[in-house]
């Protein structure tokens, strides 16, 4: 039985970015690779896991990532979110894992010990429905998130959770409120390592509320209850996530500055 997989799901209809797994990012050497592919070649370097999909519903994209030598998934185009499609993507093989890790297709900038310390979160605690992680913001990335919203950008997101881990809440706005004083922000990672059972259980449920105001698939879980555990990693590197068009040149930018063909 496979113990771990990455599932990195990858829709072509974004709202904000229509074929956004296909754009092309432009490394320091001059090097034009896909979104996905790139996300892919994150996830390959992680240690200890079994096996790595690219989980889909469009033609373009499954060819594509064949093409580069991705195993694929085909999902139905009625999930509603990467959770969803990871959870019928891991249903759907042979032999059930026992954790899915979530590697979502816009976070090129993943790196591999910060999965594997999720993936250690779930092995350690067995009331850890999900793990995900976060780092603390650096001044510049605050300074983005403020741009963002001040913009009326769907951009990052933040964090508060408990001192043990376990969180509190997520949101596309700047939490905590710091009341004029410089505020400790944590920056959540778009990454997630399942029980596989958690996984399961989360696909039968509805969005809840919270859910569907924030646009953020993990308040699911603490809406109804299950511990989402928050894992601080080391704040090494840029982590920026392409939400948007814009993010192109950021990442870019930051390939070019941390030396990522």
């Amino acid at each position: 039985m496979a113990d771990t997989i990455i599932a990195i799901p990858a829709r072509h209809g974004s709202r904000r970015f229509p074929g956004k797994p296909l754009a092309k990012l432009t490394g320091c050497t001059g090097q034009s690779r896909s979104l996905i592919e790139r996300s892919w070649r994150a996830a390959k370097q992680v240690a200890g896991v079994d096996a790595v999909y690219v989980v889909t519903d469009d033609d373009r994209i499954a060819e594509h990532a064949e093409g580069f030598g991705a195993e694929v998934i085909m999902t139905s185009d009625e999930c509603r979110n990467g959770t969803e499609r990871c959870a019928e993507a891991a249903a759907s093989l042979p032999t059930t894992p026992g954790i899915v890790v979530n590697l979502q297709g816009d976070s090129p900038l993943t790196r591999p010990d910060h999965v594997e310390a999720l993936i250690a979160a779930v092995k350690r605690d067995k009331s850890v429905a999900v793990a995900t992680p976060v780092v603390q913001a650096t001044d510049e990335q605050l300074e983005r998130l403020r741009d963002d919203r001040r913009n009326d950008r769907v951009g990052a997101t933040t964090a508060v959770f408990r001192e043990n881990g376990d969180a509190l809440y997520f949101s596309k706005e700047i939490v905590p409120y710091s009341g004029g004083e410089e505020p400790e922000v944590f920056y959540h990672l778009g990454l997630y390592a399942y029980r596989m059972e958690s996984l399961a259980q989360y696909s039968l449920l509805r969005p809840g509320r919270l859910e569907e105001i924030e646009g953020l698939e993990q308040l699911r879980f603490l809406e109804e209850g299950m511990t989402v555990r928050c894992v601080e990693v080391a704040q090494s590197g840029d982590h920026w996530e392409l939400n948007n068009p814009g993010d192109v040149a950021i990442l870019e930018d930051i390939f070019k500055r941390e030396g990522i063909e």
